[in-house]
């Protein structure tokens, strides 16, 4: 049986997609958000959080650990901050609507924040500042996740793989779009890893007694990731604070449960033996560019800036430096024009959903 990826249409997709949100009850609008999330990963590359997490989804919807039609509200607030309770909803659905929050806080005051309780995975971090972006603001994400990571010289799994996302925009340049999870690798490529049957690289993941390995399979039978950075010497302490600092401000400050209380999004993941709040937690900024200069001046400055570090002299046996997504960027315009490319074991996992709810799978092209 091959291992090679089929491709697939971004608008049959993100179609099936929004159909499955419908038939668990999600509303049209919403199940559309939903959809537009999954796939905007999709087009950018970052297979882990697309259409290969729609299964997890459908597992969670089936029975009913998550509300698909949540009463979304606000529980405490100040001018230009507040906290939203996410009702159980789809992190889909509440992390949009959240960020919207912020947004609009940031158009009347010149920034927005708001910390975010009782919600689960949100997609890719980035969907939301680049949200932001088409507002001429600049936009904040992070999302603490259940415990997959060991703190810095710890043995066992505390703090999730907690991403953190910020965009700024260019005028002729494309945007500069950070976004990275505070581990040494995201969970999803660990996965990825393992349905492809390949190694990862050493210094992403421990096994159960605490060894550094490079099998997949020694990390979700009971290992754990290591913090961004690794090791002390390579700056693993630096990962860890910033996990810490997501956690703290996701999850701590909202009300949501933290570190090795998050609870699980994927059914197999072990279940946190108390909890200390509602769900997980997201925590989301928006910031008025026009407040700090005028916008076309900035967006002038971030296309100088990145014309000069594009230039950088490259070293030695590489293709020169990147610009924050830059791979992003060159991936969706090949998949905007050539399609998705799934691999058999995410394939399998979609049409499993097809058969079990009678909405057709897209065919490939």
């Amino acid at each position: 049986m091959t291992n090679e990826p089929e491709k697939f249409s971004i608008e049959g997709l993100r179609d099936f997609s929004t159909k499955v949100f419908i038939h668990f009850g999600v509303p049209e609008k919403d199940a559309v958000i939903a959809a537009d999330v999954l796939s905007l990963a999709d087009v950018r590359g970052i297979d882990s959080h697309g259409v290969a997490r729609l299964h997890t989804y459908f597992e969670m919807l089936s029975i009913n650990r998550i509300n698909p039609t949540p009463n979304i509200k606000i529980i405490r607030e100040r001018k230009s901050v507040c906290t939203v309770d996410g009702d159980n909803g789809l992190g889909l659905v509440v992390g949009p609507k959240a960020n919207e929050i912020a947004m609009e806080k940031a158009s009347h005051f010149g920034s927005g924040w708001v910390s975010v309780c009782n919600t689960n995975h949100f997609g890719i971090a980035s969907y939301y500042p680049l949200q932001a972006l088409t507002r001429d603001m600049i936009g904040w994400s992070m999302t603490n996740t259940t415990k997959l990571v060991a703190p810095l010289w710890g043995a066992e799994r505390m703090l999730g793989t907690n991403p953190i996302s910020i965009a700024f925009p260019g005028l002729k340049n494309p945007p500069i779009v950070i976004d990275l999870a505070t581990s040494a690798a995201a969970y999803g490529k660990i996965e990825i890893a393992k349905r492809k049957k390949q190694p990862v690289p050493k210094g992403w993941i421990v096994d159960k007694e605490g060894s550094i390995s490079t099998n997949p399979d020694d990390m979700i039978n009971g290992g754990a990731i290591l913090p961004l950075g690794s090791d002390r010497e390579l700056g693993g302490h630096k990962g860890y604070a910033l996990s810490a600092m997501v956690d703290i401000l996701s999850a701590v400050l909202s009300g949501a449960n933290w570190g090795p209380f998050a609870p699980p999004f994927a059914l197999r993941q072990e279940i946190p033996s108390r909890s200390v709040g509602k769900g997980i937690g997201h925590f989301f900024g928006a910031m008025e560019i026009e407040g700090f200069m005028d916008v076309n001046e900035f967006k002038k400055r971030i296309d100088d800036w990145i014309d000069v570090f594009r230039n950088t002299k490259p070293a030695k046996g590489t293709t020169g430096v990147l610009i924050p997504g830059d791979p992003e960027h060159q991936e969706e315009a090949i998949r905007r024009k050539t399609g998705i490319p799934l691999l058999p074991a995410v394939i399998d996992d979609l049409r499993d959903i097809s058969r079990q709810t009678g909405i057709p799978f897209p065919n490939q092209g």
